[in-house]
């Protein structure tokens, strides 16, 4: 199973979690109440997890928690499962090196610089050169977290901690380790992948 399957398959979990507990909380508000009474106009689709104790005056009748609470520990240990997982099967990459075919994690490559007609991997502590074009190890690489910010240069997005705007326009890269990198304005729009949110900065890479 793929870091994208595996991902996929939680995000599956997660969504059937939700909506599990939004037609549990549907179902209660739709049944008779034993001494509770509905304080909101609200329809049942409109009711959330997290407004639905503020939905009710007074207490309702709570017999289907014990379901709620069985379908929501199964998802959970199906999540932890999931996590497992994708730390047993961390996407690794293989090449040949000195006669042998060397197998290392992607995740300890920090960057890939090309090197003529050859591509240097930047694995800490030793670099590894390998027989290929950065262009096919761009795209190669590219599904599991890759990007390109030169037309020398692939930055593990994982592995950067810094980006310093430059008055050219460009922009310096700090990687784990401390090494730097230029990313030109060609690929700057490649630097919003680096992150899923953000915050105050609307200008980066504008």
């Amino acid at each position: 199973m793929s870091a994208r399957e595996i991902q996929d398959q939680k995000a599956i979990a997660r969504g059937m979690f939700v909506q599990q507990a939004a037609h549990a909380n549907a179902d209660v508000s739709a049944s008779p109440l034993r001494g509770a009474t509905i304080c909101s106009t609200k329809s049942r689709r409109d009711f959330t997890l997290e407004s639905t104790a503020d939905e009710f005056c007074e207490a309702a009748d709570t017999s289907l928690l014990p379901a709620i609470r069985i379908d929501a520990a199964n998802l959970i240990r199906v999540l932890r499962q999931l996590e497992v997982i994708a730390k047993r099967q961390a996407p690794r990459i293989a090449f040949k090196a000195k006669g042998s075919i060397l197998l290392l994690d992607l995740a300890d490559i920090l960057a890939v610089q090309a090197e003529g007609n050859y591509v240097s991997l930047q694995h800490r502590p030793n670099p590894y050169l390998v027989h290929e074009s950065l262009s096919s190890m761009a795209e190669k690489l590219k599904p599991y977290g890759f990007i390109r910010i030169h037309r020398s240069v692939v930055v593990n997005i994982s592995a950067v901690e810094e980006i310093q705007p430059l008055p050219t326009g460009e922009y310096r890269l700090r990687v784990k380790g401390g090494k730097e990198y230029l990313v030109t304005r060609k690929y700057k729009d490649n630097l919003r992948d680096l992150a899923q949110l953000w915050v105050g900065s609307e200008r980066l890479c504008g």
